[in-house]
C-alpha cells in the first residue's frame, strides 16, 4: 500500500441487528462498521458486528509483523462512534486489538446530554453486560466526547490524534498529509441524535451520515457538510413504501429512505454515493433490485457491500 493511499472498506452495512441467512450473503449481515486507511492512519467508523472480523484481520497482521512481542508493529487506531445504539456498539468488546497491551485506541464520539461517552460505554457495553469492565482491558484506550466545534487531526509525524477546537472549519488550514476529521450533529435520530463525520485527506473527503432521517425539503445541513465530497456514505434503511406504510410506518424512526439519500447526494453534488445501513429484513434479491434502479439514474451510486473496497 502506498503511503498516500485513501481507501474505504465496508465491514458491516446492516442496521438494527445482524442477519445470518443464505439469502443475505451478497450484501452481508453484519451491522455498521467502516474502515478508512488514509496514509499511515487507520480510522474505524462505528463498532457494529462488522468490527469483529476487522479486528481479527488487524490482530493477525499484528502477530505476523514480527516473531517477538516487542518488535511487532503497534496498532494505533482512531475509532469514531456515531452514537451508542446497539447496532453500532455490538462489536466493540469482541474487537481483538483491545486485548493487546501494545494497542493504542483513540475513540471519539457522541453519547447524549445526560452522560459522558466513557460512562455510557462502561455501563452498556462492558460492566453490566460483559464479563470484564471497560477499564480492565489491556489496550491504551482513550475515549473523548466531541462537538461540532472541534476537529481531530491525525498528523503524518505523530501517532496520537489531536483534538482541536475551531470556530470555523474553513478557517482551519491543515498541514500537508494531515488527516482532518470534522463533525456534524444530526438531531433526527431518537433519543439524542447522532454524529456525522467527514474525513479529509490530500484534498479528498469521505462523509459518513448514518442513522439520520431527512426533513421536508432535504437535510440542508448534511448537504452543506457533504458538498462535493468524493464519497458520501448515507443511511438508507427503508424503501419509500415501507417508510410511509399504512400498516407499520417508519416515519420518525430516525432513518432515511433510499430516495432521501439519493436527493441529499444530488443536492450536495458528491462524486459517489454509498447507500448504507439496510433494514435487516431486506434480502439480496430486494437490495439488488433497488441498486439496479438507482444505478440507472447514476452509475456512481451503489449499495455498500461487506468486503467492498473503494480507492479515492
Amino acid at each position: 500500500m502506498k503511503t498516500n493511499d485513501f481507501k474505504v472498506k465496508f465491514w458491516g452495512v446492516r442496521g438494527s441487528h445482524p442477519v445470518v441467512n443464505k439469502n443475505f450473503l451478497k450484501y452481508g449481515g453484519n451491522t455498521a462498521c467502516v474502515e478508512i486507511v488514509a496514509g499511515k492512519h487507520t480510522i474505524i467508523i462505528d463498532c457494529g458486528t462488522g468490527m469483529i472480523p476487522l479486528g481479527d484481520k488487524m490482530f493477525k497482521e499484528h502477530i505476523s509483523s514480527a516473531s517477538s512481542v516487542s518488535s511487532r508493529t503497534p496498532l494505533n487506531t482512531t475509532i469514531l462512534l456515531s452514537h451508542v445504539h446497539q447496532d453500532h456498539i455490538q462489536g466493540l468488546n469482541f474487537f481483538k486489538p483491545i486485548n493487546l497491551i501494545s494497542s493504542k485506541l483513540s475513540l471519539f464520539g457522541f453519547c447524549g446530554f445526560d452522560a459522558m461517552l466513557s460512562d455510557a460505554l462502561s455501563e452498556v457495553v462492558f460492566g453490566k453486560s460483559f464479563p470484564i469492565n471497560l477499564y480492565d482491558i489491556k489496550a491504551d484506550f482513550s475515549i473523548s466526547d466531541v462537538t461540532e466545534t472541534e476537529v481531530v487531526i491525525l498528523s503524518d509525524k505523530d501517532d496520537v490524534p489531536c483534538l482541536k477546537r475551531v470556530s470555523d472549519e474553513k478557517d482551519f488550514k491543515p498541514k500537508k498529509n494531515d488527516v482532518v476529521i470534522s463533525f456534524l450533529k444530526s438531531s433526527s435520530h431518537p433519543n439524542y441524535g447522532v454524529m456525522c463525520f467527514k474525513i479529509t485527506y490530500n484534498n479528498k473527503s469521505v462523509v459518513y451520515a448514518s442513522d439520520t432521517e431527512c426533513y421536508s425539503g432535504g437535510s440542508k445541513r448534511i448537504e452543506s457538510f457533504a458538498r462535493k465530497s468524493d464519497l458520501l456514505i448515507h443511511d438508507s434503511q427503508y424503501t419509500t413504501e415501507d417508510y410511509i406504510s399504512s400498516v407499520r410506518p417508519r416515519q420518525g424512526f430516525g432513518h432515511s429512505t433510499f430516495e432521501m439519500a439519493y436527493e441529499v447526494a444530488q443536492a450536495a453534488d458528491v462524486k459517489k454515493l454509498a447507500f448504507f445501513h439496510f433494514d435487516p429484513s431486506y434480502n439480496d434479491a430486494k437490495l439488488t433490485s433497488i441498486e439496479k434502479l438507482f444505478k440507472s439514474r447514476n452509475k456512481d451510486y451503489f449499495l455498500a457491500k461487506e468486503g467492498m473496497e473503494i480507492c479515492l
